[in-house]
């Protein structure tokens, strides 16, 4: 049936008329939206809505993460074949899942930027959505966590990274990428007692009382003890998840901006985010994927596929 059916399949992103079900349109033609859901402003029935943040004005050495959204789009057509590997259910076969286009804002004024993106996932979650974001540099996780708390109050963290991102900061209007957790967590709409951070590999003496597993606990006890040790931390209440890219090695994601050796390899990540199934997550992101420093693809494959694994975990527990 997929052969017969990327005979005529092409540019689902506007012509297909069910938000749900796989898609067989070639992988290298079309319009590339995300796995190729359609494109579409209307949220009414949405499980989930799917944003691109390209903003990457808040890095502290390497841009170019405003080409994420588009690059782990294309990225994604490789992968609405099937369902995921791994899963007991069919996301895209069960879902109504929306590919809700990227925010709109003026690049030269980049104090307006966070309001902007507060609202635009206000406007997801108000209308009965949960949101993924594509993006971005890691800076936009404050404001999407801003819109989340509003909505579910102060939320569990699950953070990837190779940073802890909690560098002290007390100027609120600040932009930066390096100091957004630690505004969460003082600004009351992140709970550290339930929150964890997974492959951290650089030093920062202050995480404001967040669980960290740094890389070499992650290689030393294996993934199925940290998603047990994730799933502890975290319990049952809300939680949100973010991924930045550079939680993996180099050698697997080389596309990012602040790239620390001795991270997580790809299935290392990858069985821990199935093996947190359960997890209450009302939304989550991947950040910090650079295509310009990647000429293979591979990092945007890899977000594409974060992305995908996060999409899971959202919509598992909504069955």
């Amino acid at each position: 049936m997929a052969l017969e059916d990327a005979r005529t399949q092409v540019d689902l992103a506007f012509t297909r008329e069910d938000r749900r079900g796989l898609a067989f349109e070639n992988a290298f033609g079309g319009a590339t939206s995300f796995l190729r859901r359609r494109y579409s402003k209307d949220l009414t029935g949405a499980a989930l809505a799917v944003t691109g943040i390209p903003f990457d004005q808040a890095v502290t050495h390497r841009p170019g993460t405003r080409f994420g959204p588009r690059a782990i789009r294309e990225a994604s057509a490789l992968q609405p074949f099937d369902p995921p590997y791994g899963w007991d259910f069919d996301p895209l076969g069960e879902f109504d899942i929306v590919d809700y286009g990227d925010l709109a804002f003026d690049y030269a004024r980049v104090s307006e930027f966070p309001d902007a993106l507060t609202a635009h996932i206000r406007g997801i979650l108000d209308a009965g959505a949960a949101s993924l974001v594509l993006g971005g540099d890691h800076y936009i996780s404050f404001p999407v966590l801003k819109a989340h708390a509003e909505k579910y109050g102060p939320l569990g963290l699950i953070q990837f990274d190779a940073h802890s991102d909690t560098w002290v900061d007390d100027d609120f209007s600040r932009i930066d990428h390096g100091t957004m957790f630690y505004k969460a967590v003082k600004s009351g709409i992140v709970d550290p007692a339930r929150s964890v951070q997974i492959g951290i590999r650089t030093v920062n003496p202050d995480t404001m009382g967040v669980t960290t597993i740094d890389a070499p606990t992650c290689h030393a006890r294996g993934p199925d003890w940290v998603a047990q040790e994730i799933k502890r931390v975290v319990g049952d209440r809300h939680a949100y998840l973010t991924f930045d890219i550079d939680a993996l090695d180099p050698a697997f994601a080389p596309g990012t901006g602040t790239p620390v050796w001795g991270g997580l390899a790809s299935w290392q990540a990858a069985a821990m985010l199935q093996g947190i199934r359960g997890v209450n997550l009302t939304g989550g992101d991947v950040v910090e994927v650079s295509p310009p420093y990647d000429t293979s693809g591979a990092t945007a494959i890899a977000g594409a596929h974060v992305a995908m694994e996060i999409l899971s975990l959202i919509l598992w527990t909504r069955r």
